[in-house]
């Protein structure tokens, strides 16, 4: 696959000719004229961000891999508060695998996508490829959705940036270090012309993460070298080139303490002008935090990231925006699942069965499958951890588990661990399981050890999971429950987050019911709290 070896090989790659970003930086004096924000905006894992501006509002797309449903859509109405509104993907139906039937996709599905709106039209367009076959173009003409499957295209756009151009026309740069621009048809649905516009220098190395934007009559494609660096061409002579190639950035100090560059974002222009980059810093294990950072053009056109002591600011000034209508949703607090469906906040591990869950005032989790592994275990619902540190507490109703059911709580990744009920032999007991293991191809290579457990009666329990994702070694998570919401126990050994970045996604919390003798078994979860300290 194109963008491990790319990532993986990153570190190693020739720097080539350093080009010094021009502009004065600013200074932590200088912020102190305005209000501030702090990096990174968003301290939960949405990477590969794609962010426009639509009149007073702004959106941002980002990858989910395997979770459905995929490529939620950001909402802000300062660049620096954000909720998450919907998502672009439905559902994952681009075949068995992503519904876990008898093969997983894991690590596959929504990479580097794009996000883009036609004024002529008034509608958002999702574009992008999955499983290197093809591409996909989903439309809404709200975020929130529905969101409907416009066509298929037989040519893969890796890593896609989708352009509206002024006079209307569909334009597409995709590519790994050989950049192609392709045209689309005037409704979007199929291709009618590709072209190679660009080849990467061999002292760059790897380019790609597309972004294409059209900025004072000039064509820019905005391209990131994983996992250090960000590129950008520009042409004068319209969107099929040439392109001429500028360094943006290499190696710089990025915002969160051992945590890698910024890079692979987006540009966005406020309403009043200002331009600003937002990009994601690797910060594992907790995934892929947004950062976002002023940026100014020199006179013959090229963007310049605006720095704080020779690196990406921690804080910048606040940008200069309309006061905004209301609010942004919290992506922590409470949901006691009120209503009928689940909040955006949430996505499955992989599709779920539809017919094995509810939400009516509380979430319903019937058992989907049976089997002795998580990572086969259909309907598991995941949610972001919320950096840099936070702590999950679930309220679960068990009195309908049977024989063999596993329910709870995870910290789930290549590497997962939980907290949850176990129900054999008509006893019930509070366990806490680590050593499920994932190997390099995603095969799961342990199902796990009960690390420690407790005799517990009644029909309901309280859970919670701690997590530490300050990037730059393993972090601990820790489990405990209580029998009345308010006295916690600690139960079994601290569990080691592991940093790895070769599972893209971050660390989630995840709850799970699953069956390891027969279906039918259920679980409620009347309550879940995403706290900070």
């Amino acid at each position: 696959m194109g963008r491990r070896q790319a990532l993986a090989a990153g570190a190693g790659l020739v720097t080539g000719a350093f080009l010094p970003l021009t502009g004065s930086p600013r200074t932590a004096a200088a912020a102190t004229a305005a209000a501030t924000y702090t990096n990174p905006v968003i301290w939960q894992d949405f990477a590969d961000i794609d962010v426009i501006r639509v009149g007073d509002t702004y959106y941002a797309s980002a990858s989910t891999m395997h979770y459905s449903p995929g490529a939620p859509v950001l909402r802000s109405y300062d660049l620096v508060n954000w909720e998450i509104a919907g998502h672009s993907v439905p559902v994952l139906d681009f075949g068995a695998k992503y519904d876990l039937n008898g093969a997983r996709g894991y690590v596959r599905g929504i990479w580097a996508s794009s996000l883009a709106y036609r004024p002529s039209n008034r509608t958002f367009y999702w574009l992008g490829q999955i499983d290197f076959a093809r591409t996909y173009v989903y439309t809404a003409t709200a975020v929130e959705g529905p969101w409907n499957r416009l066509t298929t295209i037989s040519t893969p756009y890796y890593d896609a940036g989708l352009l509206v151009d002024t006079d209307d026309t569909l334009y597409v740069a995709y590519g790994n270090t050989t950049i192609s621009v392709a045209q689309l048809s005037p409704d979007g649905r199929t291709q009618v012309r590709t072209q190679q516009v660009f080849t990467t220098p061999s002292s760059v190395g790897t380019l790609e993460g597309s972004r294409f934007y059209k900025i004072n009559g000039q064509y820019y494609i905005f391209l990131t070298r994983p996992a250090n660096g960000q590129y950008i061409l520009k042409s004068s002579s319209g969107p099929f080139g040439p392109y001429t190639m500028r360094q943006v950035l290499l190696d710089l100090r990025g915002p969160i303490p051992g945590g890698g560059v910024p890079h692979q974002g987006g540009l966005v222009q406020t309403q009043g002008g200002a331009w600003y980059y937002m990009a994601f810093v690797d910060a594992y294990p907790g995934g892929r935090m947004p950062a976002l950072a002023p940026v100014t053009w020199t006179a013959d056109g090229w963007p310049v990231v605006q720095l704080v002591n020779g690196a990406w600011g921690t804080s910048y000034p606040s940008p200069a925006v309309p006061t905004p209508p209301r609010q942004v949703t919290p992506m922590t607090g409470v949901d006691t699942f009120d209503g009928t469906s689940l909040k955006p906040r949430w996505e499955w591990n992989h599709n779920p069965d539809n017919t094995k869950w509810s939400v009516d005032n509380g979430l319903t989790l019937r058992t989907a499958t049976v089997t002795n592994d998580l990572y086969w275990a259909r309907n598991t619902l995941t949610h972001r951890i919320q950096g840099p540190t936070s702590t999950a507490t679930v309220q679960l109703d068990f009195s309908a588990m049977r024989d063999g059911d596993r329910a709870g709580l995870a910290l789930l990744r290549d590497s997962s661990a939980w907290i949850g009920v176990k129900r054999d032999g008509g006893a019930t007991r509070v366990a806490m399981v680590n050593g499920l293991t994932m190997d390099a191809n995603w095969n799961t290579t342990g199902t796990g050890t009960e690390a420690a457990s407790a005799p517990v009666s009644g029909g309901r329990l309280w859970l919670r999971a701690n997590a530490d994702i300050r990037p730059g070694s393993a972090r601990p998570g820790t489990f405990s429950y209580s029998t009345d919401g308010t006295n916690f126990t600690r139960l079994g050994p601290t569990f080691s987050m592991g940093n790895d970045w070769r599972f893209f996604m971050g660390y989630r919390f995840a709850l799970f019911n699953h069956a390891t003798q027969a279906l039918g078994g259920s679980v409620r979860v009347l309550r879940f709290e995403l706290s900070t300290p």
